[in-house]
């Protein structure tokens, strides 16, 4: 069942690093007000500014968000449309803030699979990226975690046919290949919108990050409910496998 329950106060002096969000529930809580399902994506998409605004305040360093998967292209061709179109008006708005805060941003996925004007829309991004330290939000667009796997696989093949590869691979030489490299492992995983499973997103970063669902639709997640989520993270044991005090 989602986890709902609060472990009381979160602790501001120590926040997760890296906060992973599967944006779930735009759709739904449009059909709750008689509303198309376009305009759950409208507002998910004000959710996720104020959300991203929020962690960088309290000091997290990266949120990586699920926005657009390999599986979405099969949903109905005017709801595509639609958020393409408002992926496209949020990173103009980025690019026009990102020099003024300092905000990083990348974008996880295959970049070939979009339309011209939204490939460079990214690179424009990456370029002031590189510019800057502090917080980072990545933005999962024509992504899958499988198809990420593999198209780690295919790079390091071809560097080792190459001879660009040396030496045994590693979990963090393989890391290097992933649209995350460089990039801590997400700390905690939040699934808003009342689903128990985490659907093809990041599967090899969080082999280790702690999970939270809640039932809370994404246009309706808010930072209090953030807090929630960051205050049960923070009162859970994390042993990586091993123990604590044997």
């Amino acid at each position: 069942m989602p986890n709902n329950n609060s472990a009381g106060e979160r602790d501001r002096a120590r926040p997760p690093r890296h906060i992973a969000i599967i944006l779930d529930g735009n759709g739904r809580w449009a059909k709750k007000r008689g509303l198309p399902r376009t305009a759950g994506h409208a507002v998910g998409a004000e959710t996720f500014r104020k959300i991203a605004t929020y962690c960088k305040n309290i000091g997290v360093e990266y949120l990586t968000v699920y926005a657009f998967s390999t599986e979405n292209w099969r949903r109905p061709e005017a709801e595509v449309s639609t958020i393409m179109k408002l992926l496209g008006k949020y990173l103009h708005e980025a690019i026009d803030t990102m020099e003024r805060d300092h905000i990083r941003m990348k974008v996880f996925g295959d970049v070939e699979g979009l339309s011209p004007e939204l490939r460079a829309l990214v690179d424009k991004t990456d370029e002031i990226s590189r510019r800057y330290e502090g917080f980072q939000a990545n933005i999962c667009l024509n992504y899958g975690g499988r198809d990420e796997i593999l198209h780690a696989a295919r790079r390091y093949a071809a560097d080792y046919a190459a001879g660009k590869a040396e030496g045994e691979l590693t979990e963090e030489g393989f890391s290097q290949y992933l649209y995350s490299a460089g990039i801590p492992d997400p700390d905690l995983l939040i699934r808003p919108g009342g689903e128990v499973r985490i659907s093809n997103f990041l599967l090899w970063q969080c082999a280790y990050a702690e999970f939270y669902f809640t039932d809370v639709l994404w246009p309706d997640f808010t930072p209090e409910e953030l807090d929630r989520a960051i205050a049960v993270f923070q009162s859970r044991d994390r042993r990586y496998g091993g123990v604590k005090n044997p």
